[in-house]
């Protein structure tokens, strides 16, 4: 017969795995988001762009209606 008890009546033994590697990708989103703050907020931005848009339509007239016949 074999005995399968659990001598030290602790159930969760050899489960650490599973955390080891949450904790791996939870760091390293951690990494990511201190990198993109970074950026965004040191203030060290490119020379800014100047930027004209011009969006002046020409104007356009709608075609004279022939007078109706009779």
């Amino acid at each position: 017969m074999t005995d399968n008890s659990n001598n030290g009546g602790n159930s969760n033994s050899g489960g650490g795995g599973g955390n080891a590697g949450l904790a791996f990708i939870v760091g390293g989103i951690v990494v990511v988001l201190a990198i993109v703050a970074y950026f965004v907020f040191s203030g060290a931005s490119p020379e800014p762009k100047q930027v004209d848009v011009d969006v002046s339509l020409p104007e356009v007239s709608a075609p004279s209606v022939p007078a109706p016949a009779g």
